[in-house]
């Protein structure tokens, strides 16, 4: 039987031309906003200090980053080219099902991070902290700076396959510090953390502590007021800015030695909804308290044109939203200086696994440890994915 050419037609046109319209729309769609509703962890791997790898002291590891493509993951070193040139590290790692093996970390490729003209970074020129993979076959690193020898902090782009300085993206003039030390990035205490929402469009970076103009810096019992910083990717430019309130950690050990530290050392987008994972990490005198957040920026105030949180009324700012996940100490591990986190692999049930790096400083009382864990996600329902159809 053949169907009459008008008849056709209008199948072609009632029909498949709204299934057309229909996927073109989902594919343009950002990812759903993400919601963990649980944790578990899944095993433990390490390295010991001493660990070389093609002639380099492996270890310093402050970021890291998934290519689910290639299943493998970076880890940038925080070296300051001081034991062997600036660099990022290739691993695998070896999840069956998402458990972690003991012996489940393997360095495979070093890269070295370069200027414009292919030259090294010299010696205390760059602390890498941050890492994140874009689509354009590049890496994102942020440094820290050094606020004693003058050194800005800066987020570069590095090409994935040589190592080599792409483009730098500019940084507001509120975080460069100054020269009488009164505003900026605190030293040490800078862009350690980095992600990139899945979409490719915007990249997140986030004060360890508060700038000098903002608040104190965090100590034991007390709390730092943080900035989380936007950047268009499109514009490659810098966009908004958003207060994190860093959660309170006391220590009587620390107030006895004198010796603390607190502060967000990564962040991880979730989704393209500003929903992401923190970690907010302390030194206690003799040992670490690490904590994972849900964080959501649903809501939180603008804060890019106030240049000094202490000028105006923080109770008119709203901060981000925070949810503790889980406070790593309940897992029953030993645990170290932890710095860096990114989603790996998806499991058989399409859940996703966590991450999560340690910084041995490169001293010989600490270990690279990789932590693992199980996630379970919610996903925004059915409803909302047709009411974000309906808004387009």
């Amino acid at each position: 039987m053949t169907f009459p050419k008008i008849l056709t037609w209008k199948i072609f046109i009632y029909i498949c031309i709204p299934v057309i319209i229909f996927a073109l729309v989902i594919s343009n769609l950002p990812s759903y906003g993400m919601e963990i509703t649980g944790i578990e962890f899944s095993g433990e791997a390490e390295l010991p200090i001493g660990t070389t790898f093609e002639n380099t002291p492996f270890g310093g590891l402050s970021g890291i980053t998934y290519d689910d493509k290639n299943d493998q993951y970076y880890a940038i070193s925080d070296d300051r080219s001081d034991r062997a040139p600036a660099r990022f590290y290739t691993l695998k790692l070896n999840l069956r099902d998402g458990q972690l093996a003991q012996n489940g970390i393997q360095p495979v490729a070093v890269t070295f991070v370069t200027d414009k003209n292919g030259k090294n970074f010299a010696p205390g020129t760059i602390d890498g902290e941050g890492i994140a993979l874009s689509d354009r076959n590049s890496v994102y690193i942020s440094s820290e700076g050094d606020v004693a020898a003058k050194i800005n902090p800066f987020i570069k782009e590095f090409s994935l396959m040589t190592g080599r300085e792409i483009s730098t993206l500019p940084i507001p003039d509120k975080f460069l510090p100054s020269a009488d030390g009164t505003r900026g990035v605190r030293n040490n205490l800078a862009f350690e953390a980095l992600t990139i929402t899945p979409n490719q469009r915007y990249l997140y970076t986030a004060t360890e502590n508060a700038l000098f103009q903002d608040g104190a810096e965090v100590q034991p019992g007390t709390t730092t007021p943080c900035r989380i910083l936007e950047f268009n990717l499109t514009t490659q430019q810098p966009a908004k800015e958003f207060l994190y309130i860093t959660d309170p950690v006391n220590s009587r050990f620390a107030r006895v030695t004198g010796k603390y530290a607190n502060g967000i050392p990564d962040l991880l987008a979730l989704d393209n909804q500003g929903h992401f994972l923190s970690i907010e990490r302390a030194f206690t005198g003799i040992g670490f308290t690490i904590q994972l957040f849900q964080v959501s920026l649903e809501g939180a105030t603008d804060i890019s044109k106030i240049d000094s949180i202490k000028s105006v009324d923080i109770n008119q700012i709203q901060p981000v939203q925070k949810k503790l996940l889980l406070d790593l100490r309940q897992t029953g591990v030993f645990l170290d200086n932890i710095e860096g986190l990114t989603l790996g692999p998806r499991l058989p049930n399409g859940q996703p696994t966590l991450i999560l790096v340690s910084d041995n400083n490169f001293q010989n009382l600490q270990r690279t440890q990789v932590l693992a864990f199980k996630l379970k996600i919610k996903t925004q329902p059915l409803i909302e994915l047709l009411r974000r159809i309906s808004n387009l």
